[in-house]
Order: C-alpha cells, then sequence, then structure tokens
C-alpha cells in the first residue's frame, strides 16, 4: 500500500515534467555548480546561494509546467506592462553596482528586470501575433518591433547592452518565426549597417573600447583587453583534458576576472579541457534540439512561436557567451546559461524551462 500510494505520488508530481528536457537541464546544473565550486574557492557563500537559486528556479520550473499555455497568453500583456514599469522604476531609483543602474531594490531583495523582459517579449509578441494569425500584413511586423523597441532602448541605457541585445534577441525569433519577410530581413540589415557610424557614436566609451579591443587586445593588455587575454590563455591552457577540478591555475591565481559569471567557461575549459568542453557544447545542442522538437510539435501559432524563441533564446546566449570569453566576440556581459551565478537569471531561464514543459504537455489539449 505505502509503496503504490508513494508510486502514485510520485507519477503526480512528475507527470507533466519533460523527463528528456530536465534530464539535460540537471546535468547542466551539475557542470554549473561544480565549475563554480572552484570558481568561487574564496567566496563560498556564492556557491551556497547559487543551490539556493537553483532549488527555488526549480520550483518555479515545476510551477510553470503545470500552468496551461493558454493562461500565459491570457497574462501575457499584463507580465509586459508590469516589466516595463519595472524598467522604468529601475531608471527612476534603481541600485547603481559598478557603474550601471540595473537592480531594483525591493526591501527584502533586488531583482533585475531586465531578466524578466527575456520572457515577458516573446510572451506579449507570440499572442500578438496569435491574435493577428489570419491577417499578418506589414502593419503588425512594424508594430511589433516598435514593442520590441521600446523596452531594449531602456535597458541599453542602463547601460546594459548584453543583456539588450538579448532581449532584442528573443523578440526579433518570434518575429522571424512568424513569417518575417526575407526582403524585410534583407532591408534591415543593409539598414543596420549604414547606421553603425551613428550607433558607434550613442556606444559609451567602455563599450567602444570592447569592439576595438577584439581587434587587438595586446592594445591595451591591462586594461580592456585583459578579459580576453587571460581567458583565452585559460582556454589553451586546459588542453584535451584539463588541469582537473580546481587545479585551474589562472582561476585560482586569480588573473579570470568576472570568473563566476561571464568568464565562467574559461574556469571550465582550463579544468575540464577539451573533452569537457566538448560535452557541454553536446548537451547544449541536446537541450535546443530538444526544445526545438516541442516547438514543431506545438498545436497553436501562440505556443509554437513562444517554444522557438525560447529554445533559439538558449542558443544565442551559448554561442554569445562563449563566443565572448574564446576572443571571437566583443565582451558584452552575457552569462552562460545555467552555468553562470546569478539568481535572477537562472530563474528566467528555468521559467523557459518550464514553459516548454507545459506546451509539450498540453500540447494534445490545446485548444486550435
Amino acid at each position: 500500500m505505502l509503496t503504490t500510494a508513494i508510486r502514485q505520488l510520485t507519477e503526480r508530481f512528475t507527470e507533466k515534467i519533460d523527463g528528456p528536457l530536465l534530464a539535460i537541464v540537471l546535468c547542466l546544473i551539475a557542470l554549473g555548480l561544480a565549475t563554480l565550486y572552484s570558481a568561487a574557492f574564496q567566496a563560498p557563500a556564492r556557491f551556497g546561494a547559487q543551490a539556493a537559486n537553483v532549488l527555488l528556479a526549480l520550483a518555479l520550473m515545476w510551477i510553470a509546467a503545470q500552468v496551461h499555455p493558454q493562461v500565459f497568453m491570457r497574462i501575457a500583456v499584463p507580465v509586459f506592462l508590469v516589466v516595463l514599469l519595472m524598467l522604468v522604476g529601475v531608471a527612476l531609483f534603481g541600485d547603481v553596482r559598478n557603474g550601471a543602474r540595473r537592480w531594483l531594490p525591493l526591501g527584502f531583495a533586488s531583482i533585475q528586470p531586465s531578466e524578466l523582459m527575456k520572457l515577458a517579449m516573446p510572451l506579449v509578441l507570440a499572442r500578438y501575433f496569435h491574435k493577428h494569425e489570419a491577417a499578418l500584413s506589414f502593419r503588425e511586423f512594424a508594430v511589433a518591433f516598435v514593442v520590441l523597441a521600446v523596452p531594449t532602448a531602456m535597458i541599453a541605457r542602463q547601460p546594459d547592452l548584453g543583456t539588450a541585445l538579448l532581449v532584442a534577441a528573443t523578440g526579433f525569433y518570434v518575429i522571424f518565426l512568424a513569417g518575417l519577410s526575407w526582403k524585410l530581413i534583407a532591408g534591415g540589415i543593409t539598414a543596420a549597417l549604414a547606421s553603425l557610424p551613428i550607433l558607434w557614436g550613442v556606444l559609451h566609451d567602455y563599450q567602444r573600447k570592447r569592439f576595438l579591443t577584439l581587434l587587438d587586445p595586446s592594445s591595451d593588455p591591462l586594461g580592456s583587453g585583459y578579459h580576453i587575454i587571460q581567458s583565452t590563455i585559460a582556454l589553451g591552457s586546459g588542453g584535451i583534458t584539463g588541469k582537473g577540478w580546481t587545479h585551474g591555475t589562472q582561476t585560482h591565481l586569480e588573473f579570470i576576472p568576472e570568473r563566476a559569471t561571464d568568464f565562467i567557461f574559461a574556469v571550465y575549459s582550463e579544468e575540464f579541457g577539451l573533452i569537457g568542453a566538448s560535452l557541454l557544447l553536446v548537451l547544449y545542442l541536446a537541450l535546443i534540439m530538444r526544445g526545438l522538437m516541442i516547438a514543431a510539435n506545438a498545436p497553436t501559432f501562440f505556443t509554437r512561436l513562444l517554444a522557438g524563441s525560447i529554445t533559439l533564446t538558449f542558443f544565442t546566449y551559448a554561442v554569445v557567451n562563449m563566443g565572448m570569453v574564446s576572443g571571437l566576440l566583443p565582451v558584452v556581459g552575457v552569462p552562460l546559461p545555467l552555468i553562470s551565478y546569478g539568481g535572477t537569471s537562472l530563474v528566467t531561464l528555468f521559467l523557459g524551462i518550464g514553459i516548454l514543459m507545459s506546451i509539450q504537455h498540453h500540447r494534445a489539449l490545446v485548444q486550435t
């Protein structure tokens, strides 16, 4: 009797959880916690805080997986407006940390609303296109770009170029998957290239230095080029098999900056080498493939757009962070998904995973 009751309780608790997706995520989280333990050897409280963040994120993922996709569609606009108001609050009285105003104090804690916009944006745009699915025209795409541009500009002004680019990517993926014409895409790329001189003048001095340093890190080895130089040294010194867990010299001699957050991939690669990096790539590829399968099997326009955008956002996270750490892309402050330290970012990613699980479980129940 007791065994039967436990089995029934377990089945009821896990019936809406996608097993393959959860297995991939738990593998990534395990690698992330192991790497963070080594990276934060002088600040052990960070490891404990991240473990607590993981438990909270898992609970929120489970809750999101229980919610019907139609509920997400109904709350999309209110959620977007609340997060937009929070961004306004950040601009007016947000906390300033490291020269940037990105955090909103709530008394008991501080949150980063720009991270929440990574979910609010695809939610509201997927709902918008779902409502206009029968008659999509240039007008609908123009409105969507305006909706995307406003919060993106607000986040870029904090300044937080990395998060602004990710928010822009989450929204663009929805617009693209909704059927954006390739002619419009080509025109947009042309316009963006033509506006580069103007955009260059809008960038902050430190942001311009990041792009220049990408071309020649040795031009400022102790300044803006330091991050790239030290991270590439760590990547190369790991070799095929790595130096071993907690034995990374670049890490433990404190050469790698931001080693628990944006540059944690350098720590991971130094200690686990090419084999470990390949395993990480395989896990990310499996995560993306599973997400795309869920998107392909989603029954409604809204769920297809939402699942596709969330999945491609993971792809963008991983590619931008690894490219940044390896010196192929400018340093823009993008964390490595499910690996880097950070509470708000981790919660946002797990909520996205929970939404994917909800879409997968309810795919036969959603009314078209």
